[in-house]
């Protein structure tokens, strides 16, 4: 008898070049590593939240099931960034693509490299949108509301639309 992989939800971002098909590619890379995509949200335009001025972002939300341990989830997450031309040289600068993992099952730590959830989950509505889209009912391992409770509370009023271009390929 096998056991069940946790879900897991990565959040994507880019603002940099052709931005759905760097979610695209990253998706595929992240295939390649071992990450099974099951769900993916619509893609929505976002304001950007912190950081220097720059272009707004395309978002999107994915779920989807792993064997890889969360520390190694994220290696792959972080050489798919870097294989796709992500640079860290300004704090929340613009970026090609950008890996998040936002809840990966039940799984609730907090280490130097990797805190699970992700710490700032709830306060973004960049994330929450395209989440409730796919999950709304999905509980926040720590805090223990739903995801739709949380879109309701989120303090953050950055504009997030839904993209009217074409959606990540399935």
């Amino acid at each position: 008898m096998t056991t069940p992989r946790p879900a897991v939800f990565l959040a994507l971002g880019s603002n940099l070049g052709d931005r759905a098909a760097a979610f695209e590619a990253g998706l595929r890379l992240l295939a390649e590593r071992g990450f099974a995509s099951r769900a993916r949200s619509g893609l929505y335009e976002t304001e950007p939240v912190g950081g220097p001025p720059q272009g707004w972002y395309l978002n999107a939300v994915v779920q989807g099931e792993t064997e890889l341990a969360p520390e190694a989830l994220l290696e792959a997450c972080l050489a798919v960034e870097k294989q796709l031309g992500r640079t860290r040289e300004v704090p929340n600068g613009p970026r090609s693509l950008d890996l998040d993992i936002l809840i990966y099952g039940d799984v609730v730590r907090a280490s130097p490299g990797l805190t699970l959830p992700h710490p700032r989950l709830h306060e973004r509505r960049f994330v929450l949108v395209p989440l409730a889209e796919l999950a709304p009912g999905l509980r926040h391992p720590a805090l223990g509301l739903s995801v739709a409770e949380l879109l309701a509370r989120c303090p953050d009023r950055s504009q997030v639309v839904s993209w009217q271009g074409a959606g990540i390929p399935t």
